[in-house]
């Protein structure tokens, strides 16, 4: 989780220094060159500071969220954030590993799903034996929990 939360930091100062240092440069360099109303330097300044600062609030918003996250209220006992899920797809009969994760670090094709995507919001907090059925892009699935480990487990 230290790595998101610096990760979310790293790309908030680099935004913050391109919004104070660069943007205000490239947008004063473009305004020498006359005419604003046809200056398609001063326009791509312009409209990337307007990007700039949407994604920097955007950002700013995730880091608070972030760090609201009370890891002691994480369940010990059933699927929540940092759990890693063995399933059985009951359509394919095939077992699958999940681990639930932030946004930031979700990467389906490794299995790393999100806690707002549809698997997995189906997961969070079902247990061993639990089985949820779902619709997703490719279809629906069912998936039966065959055991998991909580972020608890897996930090010993």
């Amino acid at each position: 989780m230290q790595d998101i939360r610096k990760k979310l930091e790293e790309e908030i100062s680099a935004l913050e220094y391109e919004l104070r240092n660069e943007l205000p440069r490239e947008i004063h360099k473009a305004r020498l060159h006359g005419d604003l109303s046809e200056n398609a330097e001063y326009h791509a300044a312009k409209e990337r500071q307007g990007h700039v600062n949407a994604r920097l609030g955007q950002l700013q918003k995730r880091l608070a969220e972030f760090a609201m996250i009370d890891l002691t209220k994480i369940p010990r006992d059933k699927v929540g954030l940092g759990s890693r899920v063995v399933v059985l797809d009951l359509i394919r009969n095939e077992e699958l590993i999940y681990h639930v994760v932030t946004t930031e670090e979700a990467d389906a094709a490794q299995g790393r799903i999100s806690t707002g995507s549809p698997i997995g919001r189906a997961l969070l907090g079902k247990k061993v034996g639990d089985s949820v059925k779902l619709q997703v892009p490719g279809g629906a699935k069912e998936l039966e929990i065959l055991e998991f480990q909580t972020m608890h487990d897996l930090a010993k």
